[in-house]
């Protein structure tokens, strides 16, 4: 069914938006996906924050105009899915994950900043770490310093009276037994 001019200007908008908020791209070749593995695809994509969209390229190169992407229209050969993210490493991650799973779904290329990667680069790529991997790193290292510090405080502590601090229920008298009455 042949698409209206309408909705082709509809489907060049919307990969404009996505193209434009995009930090990268990879281009994706199906070679043979069936439909279970395709909706497998469509839903790690999603689970992750990623957008997979299978689009004509013709579109697709004119969407590309005016973008960080243009530079790439020359690979939209062929059933091309489009992959967009905003994080690099993530987006890269769930796409070769998948296609290591599945050999039907092949990477070609692939664009983040003014890096443009074939296939091997892409996979190099998606071994880094993501942001959320990269905070919680940097969350780590912060609070390494002050527990670090508050282990040697304590260390010190010990060893300058010679026995650790009691304990709040081991310092409070036991309270003395009743007497028994007369």
């Amino acid at each position: 069914m042949a698409m209206t001019k309408q909705k082709k200007e509809s489907e060049v908008t919307i990969m404009q938006e996505k193209f434009g908020k995009a930090e990268i791209l990879l281009l994706t070749q199906n070679k043979g996906l069936n439909a279970k593995s395709t909706n497998d695809l469509r839903v790690a994509t999603r689970a992750a924050g990623v957008d997979y969209r299978v689009a004509k390229n013709t579109l697709a190169r004119i969407a590309a105009k005016g973008t960080p992407y243009e530079s790439m229209v020359d690979q939209m050969k062929g059933p091309v899915g489009y992959v967009t993210g905003t994080d690099g490493p993530a987006t890269a991650k769930v796409i070769a994950e998948f296609a290591k799973k599945n050999d039907k779904l092949v990477i070609i290329a692939g664009k983040f900043g003014d890096m443009v990667m074939d296939a091997a680069q892409v996979d190099a790529f998606s071994k880094l770490p993501t942001m959320d991997e990269i905070r919680s790193k940097l969350v780590g290292l912060l609070q390494a310093p002050a527990s670090q510090l508050v282990g040697v405080t304590k260390a010190y502590g010990e060893k300058e009276g010679g026995a650790p601090a009691p304990k709040a229920e081991e310092a409070a008298p036991a309270a003395p037994e009743a007497a028994p009455a007369e």
